[in-house]
This record gives structure tokens, C-alpha cells and sequence, in this order.
């Protein structure tokens, strides 16, 4: 059998990185060659969270990867600690081959228990496939706050961390990738990590719907009962799919009453409020609102800095910053879609062997065209100003007057006011409810300031072509 050396674990790795670079992570590094025997190469992991989505997501990857610097037909397994400790590898890695280990707490995840009564082994692994694969991505280490997720994520902290006693049930919406998923992941890897006992079933809302239907044609709702009404934490995404449908309703009704009675934390997300989800009984609603229901809200410029910088070194990349502001500006949806801009970008570069500048990433994402000023909203402006002088927007609509807060404030109402069609009273009103004599204030002492001053000059220059303003 082909050697297991430094080399080839090293060749292995450079294929991935060259022919499959969107799925490595940093946290590659961190992987651990540790046999090759009758063509079977087994991979230690750090922890299951890991060992899971590896062998879910990744295992034809890291196959062809193998056989490519093998030269052979070779099989891949990734194993944990448990499994590592019965493993008596006939060629066994050197020390030497073992890279640093990469940063950030490990996480551990078990799969909850088919219950007892099942109508087949088969059966019961259908269900467990049925549960969303965790992604290491996806903790709390890794999640950007700003002033959209602040609650939100401090929320979803607490009741990780003492699940069934904080906010009972959690309940978190907004729109397509706003990190709602993150967080219900984040809040799953953090009770196992904590108590890897607890009886965990993480699943998709239209997962739940199917196999409620698939156990009434069955014959086996106790089956369904026993499963969903004896777990220790119920997540669901997208709960918002019970719209419609009365009998899943009147099912997830009961569910929830047992978990909840019994202090059972319960974990939902959906893409709007319960009182705004079409057609969702009205029980149900008032139930979803016992706890905390939290909104997650688009991220602003500086947050969304933050996500791409973060982004980018979960998977070992070097972006300089004036690319990271880019995407930042060019992209103000979601995360969702900064992330595949950042794969975009990945993918350019090592097709053409060529480092992430901005020039490639005008190429990859298209040069963006500048902002007539119809276009420019309050939000571009306040984004640009908040980063350039490195103040928050709730300073700006504060009552502070000191110099550091009152200055930017002044040039975001001149801003405004130059480029956007808000009345004095709205631009005002913005900038925590101040009348108009104010605003005409701020924009007197900032032409004041640009008529005098040549570095307020450059600073509005430096904004407005931030802004992307078509001047």
C-alpha cells in the first residue's frame, strides 16, 4: 500500500486547497492523519461536530483528494476520539506530519436516541439522516454581532447555556440569511459541548411535517410522540411552513405543551413574527410567545465588514482590507450572499493563481457603478461615516454633544442633505428626533468648515467616494 508520510498528507491537503478550495477551513490544519491500511485511510477529527459534517459533506472530496496523491483506489474515514483509541494503524503518521492545531473551543455533537418501539433499524436511520448536519462554521465564536443580532445572539447565549431556565421558547426571525441558522446551530453545539448527555433533535419544519405524515400513514404517531416529547432541546427552522396546515398544527400544539411543562427548551426561527405567519392558530401564536421572540435584522456597513473579515479567516484567507470594504459596500443583503461572494472570489484566485486584489475582485464581482443621487440612502451614508471616523450609529442618534460625536454627526446631516430628497425635519428626526434649526445648523458649520479647512475637503471627498456617489 502507498506510503503515509508528511508528503503525502501534505500532497492531500494541497489538492483540496487547489481543486475543492470552498470547502477548507482553517480548521483543516487541525486534522490528523492516522492510518492507511487495506485502502482505507482513516482521518482523526477534533470533535463530532466535525467528524459528522466531514463525513457528510466533505467524504468525496477528501476520497478523490487521497486517490489522486496515492495513485491508488482508497477509501476515507474520518474518526474520533473513541474510535482513534481501538485504531492499531500498520503505518502510522510521524509526529512531524501533525499540523498546529487551529484555534477556537472544540464542539461535540451525538445524535439523540431513536426511541424504543420503532418499526425497524432502517427506519430509525432514516430519521437520524433527517437531522441537519451541524457545520463547525456555526458557532458562537464565529458569529459577527452588530446592532441588528445583538439581542438576538445574547439571547440565544443564555438559553444555551442554560437551556429550559432563561427564554422559553426562543424565538428568532428575519429574513434569508440574517444568521438565524447560525444560531440555532451555535445554540446546539454549545449544550453538547456543555453536556454531551442532553437529548438533542435538530431538524427543518418541513422535516417535522413529513414525518408526522409518513407515521399517520404508518400507523405509528406513538412512535412520533415518544420521539419529539421526551427530547431535552427541539430546534426547528423555519416554523413558519405550519402555515396551513391544521392537523400538523394541532400535533406541534401537543409537542409543544409536553416539552414546555416539563422545562424542556424549545428553539424556533422563522422568517417572520408568530402574529404575522399566515393561517398559524391562534394558540399557537400565543404560545410561541411565552418567551422571547427577537428579530434579526440586515447588517449594516460595519458589521458587514466584520462578516466578510471573519469569513475570510475561517477559511485562511488573506484579503486586504480595501477588498473586504468592496464586498462590504457592494453587497448590503445578507451574510448569506457575502459568504458566496467571498467563494467567488476564492475561486477566481486559485483558477488563475493569482493573490485577491482589488483588481480581481472587480473582475470576479464586476465594478460596481456609482450611486446617482436618488439612490443614496441614509444608510449608505451613516454606514460610510460610522466607519470612517469610527463612531457608532447609536452615538449619532444620541444626545451626546461632545466633539468626537457632534462632528460626524453634523457631516451625516450635510451628507443627507446634499445627497438625498429628506426634508430638514426627517434628517432631523433620524438623528434622534432634533427639529430643522438644528439641521441647517450642522450644515452651515460644515460648509463653514470646507470652505476654510482643506482636510474636511478630502474628508468629504474620501465619503462621498465611500458612498459611491456619482459625482
Amino acid at each position: 500500500m502507498a506510503r503515509l508520510d508528511s508528503v503525502l498528507w501534505r500532497d492531500i491537503m494541497e489538492y483540496l486547497r487547489c481543486r475543492h478550495a470552498p470547502i477548507c477551513r482553517r480548521w483543516f490544519d487541525a486534522l490528523k492523519p492516522v492510518s492507511l491500511d487495506s485502502g482505507l485511510l482513516k482521518i482523526h477529527t477534533g470533535n463530532n461536530v466535525q467528524q459528522n459534517y466531514l463525513q457528510r459533506r466533505c467524504l468525496d472530496q477528501f476520497t478523490e483528494a487521497a486517490q489522486a496523491a496515492t495513485g491508488a483506489l482508497v477509501a476515507v474515514r474520518f474518526v474520533g476520539d473513541e474510535e482513534l483509541a481501538t485504531v492499531q494503524p500498520t503505518r502510522r503518521v510521524p509526529e512531524a506530519a501533525a499540523v498546529a492545531t487551529a484555534g477556537g473551543r472544540p464542539h461535540h455533537l451525538t445524535t439523540p436516541p431513536a426511541p424504543s418501539g420503532y418499526a425497524s433499524q432502517e427506519h430509525d436511520d432514516v430519521y437520524d439522516q433527517d437531522q441537519i448536519v451541524l457545520s463547525p462554521d456555526y458557532s458562537f465564536d464565529n458569529f459577527v454581532t452588530g446592532p441588528g443580532n445583538h439581542l438576538a445572539y445574547a439571547a440565544s447565549v443564555a438559553v444555551a447555556n442554560q437551556p429550559g431556565l432563561t427564554y422559553n421558547p426562543l424565538f428568532i426571525h428575519g429574513g434569508v440569511g440574517l444568521g438565524k441558522t447560525h444560531l440555532l446551530q451555535a445554540i446546539c453545539q454549545t449544550v453538547m459541548q456543555n453536556d454531551p448527555s442532553m437529548n438533542i433533535c435538530y431538524l427543518s419544519c418541513d422535516t417535522f411535517m413529513n414525518q408526522f405524515i409518513d407515521c399517520v400513514q404508518r400507523g405509528q404517531m406513538s412512535q412520533f410522540r415518544n420521539r419529539y416529547r421526551h427530547v431535552d432541546l427541539l430546534v426547528i427552522d423555519d416554523i413558519h411552513f405550519l402555515a396551513n396546515r391544521e392537523r400538523t398544527q394541532e400535533e406541534f400544539f401537543h409537542t409543544f405543551n409536553a416539552l414546555y411543562q416539563s422545562k424542556r427548551q424549545i428553539v424556533l426561527s422563522s422568517d417572520s413574527p408568530p402574529a404575522e405567519i399566515p393561517q398559524l392558530e391562534e394558540r399557537l401564536v400565543s404560545r410561541f410567545q411565552w418567551g422571547l421572540v427577537t428579530h434579526v435584522s440586515r447588517p449594516d456597513y460595519e458589521t458587514r465588514v466584520a462578516i466578510v473579515s471573519a469569513k475570510a479567516e475561517l477559511r485562511g484567507l488573506d484579503i486586504p482590507d480595501e477588498v473586504i470594504e468592496f464586498i462590504a459596500k457592494r453587497i448590503e443583503s445578507n451574510a448569506r450572499e457575502l459568504e458566496g461572494a467571498i467563494t467567488t472570489l476564492q475561486g477566481h484566485a486559485s483558477l488563475r493563481n493569482r493573490p485577491i486584489d482589488l483588481t480581481l475582485a472587480y473582475e470576479a464581482l464586476g465594478k460596481p457603478s456609482a450611486k446617482s443621487a436618488s439612490q443614496v440612502s441614509l444608510q449608505d451614508i451613516t454606514g460610510a461615516v460610522t466607519a470612517f471616523y469610527n463612531v457608532k450609529l447609536s452615538d449619532l442618534q444620541s444626545k451626546r454633544r461632545h466633539k468626537s460625536i457632534a462632528g460626524p454627526r453634523q457631516v451625516c446631516m450635510w451628507l443627507a442633505r446634499k445627497w438625498t430628497r429628506f426634508s430638514l425635519e426627517e434628517i432631523g428626526g433620524y438623528f434622534g428626533g432634533r427639529d430643522h434649526t438644528t439641521v441647517m445648523h450642522s450644515v452651515r458649520t460644515v460648509e463653514d468648515r470646507i470652505s476654510q479647512d482643506p482636510d474636511m475637503t478630502h474628508q468629504i471627498e474620501v465619503l462621498e467616494e465611500r458612498i459611491d456617489i456619482a459625482v
